[in-house]
C-alpha cells in the first residue's frame, strides 16, 4: 500500500476522493474513480495525480444540478441519518433543561453576590 492509498484508508484528505500531497496545503491530487476534478468539466479534466489548487478543484457554482435532483439528494441522506427515538429526546431535552436552570441560578448568585461587594467597597 503507497503513502497515498493509506492517507485515503486513514482518513486525512480533505475531502473523500482528495488527498492533500507533499506539494503544499494549496495543491489537490485528484485521486476519484471517475477522475472529475467537480470542476464541470468532465472526467478527463482532472487525470490521476495531476495537480490543481484547491480553489480550482472544490470551486463553487461549478457544477449545479437542478432542484429536483437536489431534492431527492437531500431526502436520500435525510434517511440515512440516525434519529433519535421519543424517549432519547425527551432525555437530552431534560439534561438541558435543568442544565440551563442550574447555570442561570449559577449566574444570578455571583451577580447579587458582585452586587453586595461593589456596594461594600464603593458606599462606606
Amino acid at each position: 500500500m503507497n503513502r497515498q492509498q493509506r492517507r485515503q484508508s486513514e482518513g486525512r484528505g480533505d475531502a473523500p476522493g482528495w488527498v492533500v500531497p507533499e506539494d503544499g496545503p494549496d495543491a489537490v491530487r485528484g485521486v476519484s474513480d471517475d477522475g472529475g476534478g467537480g470542476d464541470g468539466a468532465g472526467p478527463d479534466a482532472l487525470l490521476e495525480g495531476s495537480v490543481v489548487t484547491a480553489r480550482q478543484a472544490l470551486a463553487p457554482g461549478r457544477h449545479r444540478v437542478g432542484p429536483r435532483q437536489f431534492l431527492h439528494e437531500v431526502n436520500v441522506e435525510m434517511r440515512k441519518v440516525a434519529w433519535p427515538t421519543r424517549a432519547e429526546t425527551v432525555n437530552y431535552s431534560t439534561v438541558v433543561l435543568v442544565t440551563l436552570v442550574l447555570l442561570m441560578a449559577l449566574i444570578f448568585g455571583l451577580d447579587i453576590a458582585f452586587q453586595h461587594a461593589a456596594n461594600f467597597i464603593f458606599n462606606p
